[in-house]
Order: C-alpha cells, then sequence, then structure tokens
C-alpha cells in the first residue's frame, strides 16, 4: 500500500493549475463572472420602480388637474408621455409598451372642488408586471392624498370628507399573480438557454467526433448543412413555447388573449437569434464545456437586464441600453404584450423591428465564422 504524500498532492494540483492557465476562456470567465455579478446586483438592480411611462386622460383640462398631473411628475415615479381621449387609447398605448400608468381625470372636476363636492379620479395600471403596480398605485395615492389634505385645509370646512379620492384599477392581472408575469417570460428563458447552449454545444461535439469534418467533404453544400443542423432546434423551440403556455394556460389560469398565429410568427426571429448565437459561441469554443460556460455566462445578464425578473424602468441607463441589445428583452415585450393584452403586429413594431435587427447582425456574424470555420 503506498503512504499518503502530501508532496505527490501538490505535483497534481500544480499540473491542475498549469492546465487551467492554459484555457484562457476558463480563466476569463473566472475572473469576469464575479464581477459581472458584483456590477449587476450593486448597480442594475432596483425594485424601486421611477420613470413609469405615464398617459393622463384629462377630460376637464382646467389648472387644477394640470397641477396634480405636474405633482406626480415630480415625484420622479412618473414620466408623462402623452394626453388621450379615453379608455381605448389607453389600451393601444398599453398593449404597444409605450405607457405602463394612466391616470383619468373626469370632466367637471375643478367645478366639483369649488362646489365642495367630492371628486374621484382613477389610476390605470399595467397589471403584467405586479412590482410596478406596487410602485404606480402607493406613490399616487400618497400625492393626492397630500394634495386632497391641502384642499381640505384651505379651503373646506368639512373635516370628514376628503376633496379627491384616487381608485386604482390594475388591467391585465387583477390579482396580481405572479404566474400570469413569470409564465411568458419563462417561455424566453427557456428558449434562450436551450437554443444557445445546445446548438454550441452540438457543433463543437461534432468537431470534437471529427463527424463535422465528414460532413464538410460530404456533397451537402455548406447553407444545407447549416439549416439541416438547427431546424431541429427551430421545431424543438416551438414545441417548448407551445408546451409551456398550454401548462402555464391550464395549471396557473394564465390567459391567453392574442393570436397563437402572431406568436409563432414572431418568435421564429427570437429562436434564430439565439441560433445565430449559439452558432457563434461554437467557432469560439474547443470543447463542450466551455461552450456550455459561454453559454451559462451569457444567460445571466439576460436574466437580470433584460425585464423578466426586475422592472426594466427601475435600471439605470447604462444598463437598459446593454439590455437593448439582448434579443430576449424584445422577446418579452412581444410575448407578454400578445399573450395578455392581445397586441397586434402594429403595436408591435418598435420590439419586431428591434428583434430583427439584433437577428440579422448576429445571423451575419454566425454565418461569417461559421463559414471562416469551415474553411
Amino acid at each position: 500500500m503506498i503512504a499518503w504524500s502530501l508532496g505527490r498532492v501538490l505535483v497534481v494540483a500544480r499540473k491542475e493549475l498549469l492546465q487551467l492557465a492554459r484555457d484562457r476562456l476558463t480563466i476569463g470567465m473566472m475572473v469576469m463572472l464575479p464581477l459581472m455579478q458584483l456590477l449587476l446586483f450593486g448597480y442594475a438592480i432596483d425594485t424601486d420602480v421611477r420613470h413609469m411611462p405615464t398617459l393622463v386622460a384629462d377630460s376637464d383640462r382646467s389648472p387644477q388637474s394640470r397641477d396634480l398631473a405636474r405633482r406626480l411628475e415630480a415625484t420622479g415615479y412618473y414620466d408623462l408621455v402623452g394626453q388621450v381621449a379615453d379608455y381605448a387609447q389607453i389600451s393601444r398605448e398599453f398593449a404597444a409598451g409605450r405607457a405602463r400608468v394612466a391616470l383619468v381625470i373626469p370632466a367637471g372636476f375643478a367645478k366639483n372642488l369649488a362646489a365642495r363636492r367630492s371628486t374621484e379620479l382613477q389610476l390605470v395600471v399595467d397589471g403584467s408586471d405586479s412590482q410596478v403596480v406596487a410602485s404606480a398605485t402607493q406613490t399616487a395615492s400618497s400625492v393626492v392624498a397630500a394634495w386632497s389634505a391641502e384642499l381640505k385645509v384651505q379651503r373646506w370646512q368639512q373635516p370628514a370628507t376628503e376633496p379627491v379620492t384616487l381608485n386604482p384599477a390594475t388591467w391585465y392581472n387583477p390579482d396580481l399573480r405572479t404566474a400570469v408575469y413569470i409564465v411568458p417570460g419563462l417561455v424566453g428563458m427557456i428558449l434562450t438557454m436551450t437554443m444557445v447552449m445546445f446548438t454550441s454545444m452540438g457543433i463543437v461535439r461534432e468537431r470534437e467526433r471529427g463527424t463535422l469534418e465528414q460532413l464538410i467533404v460530404s456533397p451537402v453544400r455548406s447553407l444545407e448543412l447549416v439549416l439541416g443542423k438547427i431546424l431541429p432546434y427551430v421545431l424543438i423551440g416551438y414545441a417548448q413555447m407551445t408546451l409551456i403556455l398550454g401548462a402555464g394556460t391550464v395549471v396557473f389560469s394564465v390567459p391567453f388573449v392574442g393570436s397563437w398565429p402572431l406568436l409563432f410568427l414572431l418568435a421564429s426571429l427570437f429562436i434564430a437569434a439565439n441560433l445565430a448565437l449559439g452558432m457563434v459561441f461554437s467557432t469560439i469554443a474547443r470543447t463542450q464545456q466551455q461552450a456550455m460556460q459561454m453559454s451559462f455566462f451569457f444567460l445571466l445578464p439576460n436574466l437580470l437586464l433584460s425585464g423578466f425578473m426586475f422592472p426594466f424602468e427601475a435600471m439605470p441607463s447604462p444598463a437598459q441600453w446593454l439590455g437593448q441589445t439582448f434579443p430576449l428583452t424584445h422577446f418579452l415585450r412581444i410575448i407578454r404584450a400578445i399573450v395578455l393584452k392581445g397586441a397586434t403586429l402594429p403595436e408591435l413594431w418598435p420590439s419586431v423591428a428591434a428583434l430583427a435587427a439584433i437577428c440579422v447582425v448576429l445571423t451575419a456574424v454566425s454565418a461569417l465564422r461559421f463559414s471562416k470555420k469551415l474553411g
């Protein structure tokens, strides 16, 4: 029996360190991943939602109604992005993602205050994100309550009566159920993880086994080879999306009020973008382990900066700029708008255009790198 030796342990440990030192990709990830987590969690993540795009439906158009709107904007929680005339316009702006909150001021608001009659305002909030609902309703209620208290002291002689009250209304998710918000987003997260990781690992695995070179010298053209490699993953992506949304509807009662064909059509852009990214990773990674590491390294900022877990509006501007470069950010807006709000293509056009541009860029980069690798 060989006696235990610290020297042999140190020799093996030195050999392992030398092997790690030669793997620059792994070393880079070991250094960058903790730094990225520190920056993301410490700087970019903030659950205190500010600068919520807000509409004003002012049927009174009086100095008092304008003063109230300015008071809301002065808090820093609301950015007034436009005036609308009715609830139909609010619905269209919500579906397009251009607004998250709407303040509805009825006609006769100033006259009721002058006659010392109580008036009720309404705050309509996009309930597809429960954190936005909490910030929007709490802050607006505080502002209206403070303003009402001022009016009571200055003009009213009825201490028990509130001059102005606020009635919050939550659209799309009135019960604020977490599943309604999470399940559509989960489709995007799972597609990102599976499309990027399985594509990159699959191509690297072919190269490790030598079968990729056999395909290259076969009569199969490069385009046919690429399309044949990614087609199964496209079908897998559609199957995953159908399964998650179907199970979410049956098990968690997540409403689906939009168009399935439109969702499948726009999902093709998202799937194509992630497959192209997976192909780019496959040209960089030398082993399946490296391909998996790169996929997880890419997944973390997607998880935190896309709006999947934290409200996009709560992030600082640099984090939002970075998040706009991820396909997942735009797909989350698309799928939540279709599933929960019944959005149509004209309402989704800005997100669709951004996702299409990202898809074109990633496809071009992957085609160039993959062709160079095959060559």
